[in-house]
């Protein structure tokens, strides 16, 4: 079995929605995405355990950068009835499909083009996180950070995408501007 591809984003392992949001990001001030073709695109499928799933192709790439549009729109823009219709567009792209096996009643989603798969996935995940708390689906508070989270934290108040990164970037700062200030 092949090795997976190197994945150079800076925070992985976010719910599928806010991980395709975060495979743009900000690296020494220049802006970096993933999705700049199919090869990052396998990256990100594999990264989420759909490479086996859905194909790293053109058509995929096209749809899964469109769901990132929408996903953007909504979480910027909460409660924007032209940010919801553009994730609404997404989720028409694919259903869940009652089921029952041995292990009892369960779901299964379904899609009449495979290359809508992923892309509708990350929607529908979107939903399960405003289903679940909405108020935890947070952007990173470093200014020059554009990643997203979902605050797991006890109290829920993480500000930061990642504690060692712009949390003790925000430290230096603020650090850096006391000792200015004091001299």
């Amino acid at each position: 079995m092949p090795a997976a591809p190197h994945d150079p984003r800076p925070l992985t392992g976010e719910p599928l929605s806010l991980d395709l949001l975060n495979t743009r990001w900000v690296h020494d001030g220049a802006r970096q995405d993933l999705l700049t073709g199919v090869e990052g695109l396998a990256v990100w499928l594999a990264a989420n355990g759909l490479a086996e799933r859905f194909p790293a192709d053109g058509p995929t790439l096209e749809h899964v950068l469109r769901a990132r549009d929408a996903l953007a729109s909504a979480v910027d823009s909460p409660g924007d009835p032209a940010a919801a219709a553009r994730v609404d567009r997404i989720l028409g792209h694919g259903r869940i499909r009652a089921t029952l096996s041995a292990e009892g009643p369960g779901e299964e989603p379904e899609f009449a083009d495979v290359t809508w798969g992923a892309a509708w996935l990350a929607a529908r995940d979107y939903l399960n996180l405003l289903a679940t708390a909405p108020d935890r689906i947070r952007g990173c508070a470093h200014e020059a950070c554009v990643l997203h989270f979902f605050d797991t934290s006890r109290n829920g108040t993480r500000r930061w995408c990642s504690m060692a990164a712009c949390g003790n970037r925000a430290k230096a700062s603020r650090h850096y501007a006391r000792s200015r200030d004091g001299r």
